[in-house]
């Protein structure tokens, strides 16, 4: 029987939300009774970009995107589908009025793919932060080359980082215009 609560005078059962309402409602989103992970991604809009790994360019563009990308446990291909077409067409490239109506396929920009996996940090215990929710190497590099496949399939010319390496990324921000996306907040 649920709690009681005196309303007007009047004794009335209060209704009790069940667990996965709760957890919901404390921002932790459910899905098979644990939490949601999802394929994140920073991205940035750049006149230009570089990635150079031992002193040697290994992905360059010129007017574009700056993709920080990051693959979570539980990430597949539909997750990096999904985000690929919402990177593509997102508007966020003037048009001649000034406003974001364009996507990077209507500029025909690049995009500079760079597996991050620092944006799992969980930083809320200590001052080191954890890296723990982050895929393992063997199912993040399929996700993280999908992606650049499915950019690829757009149209989208498409230069990346090496996976797992030490980089050093150079770029010239446009704007700035920064924005963060996470396939679990569709």
């Amino acid at each position: 029987m649920g709690a009681h609560v005196l309303i007007a005078g009047k004794r009335r059962e209060r209704w009790a939300a069940p667990e996965s309402f709760r957890m919901l409602m404390r921002g932790k989103r459910i899905l098979g009774g644990g939490p949601r992970q999802g394929m994140k991604a920073v991205l940035q809009r750049v006149l230009r970009a570089s990635v150079t790994v031992d002193d040697r360019i290994v992905g360059e563009i010129g007017c574009g995107l700056l993709v920080l990308l990051c693959a979570e446990p539980g990430d597949g291909d539909k997750e990096a589908a999904y985000l690929a077409g919402k990177v593509a067409r997102m508007r966020i490239f003037a048009d001649d009025s000034g406003k974001f109506n364009r996507s990077l396929l209507d500029v025909e920009g690049g995009a500079l793919v760079i597996s991050q996996f620092t944006l799992t940090a969980d930083w809320r215990r200590g001052n080191r932060p954890s890296f723990s929710g982050a895929a393992t190497p063997e199912s993040a590099i399929p996700l993280y080359e999908g992606f650049c496949g499915h950019l690829r399939a757009l149209g989208v010319a498409v230069q990346m980082g090496e996976f797992a390496t030490h980089m050093e990324v150079a770029l010239i921000n446009d704007g700035p215009v920064t924005i963060w996306m996470d396939t679990r907040d569709r």
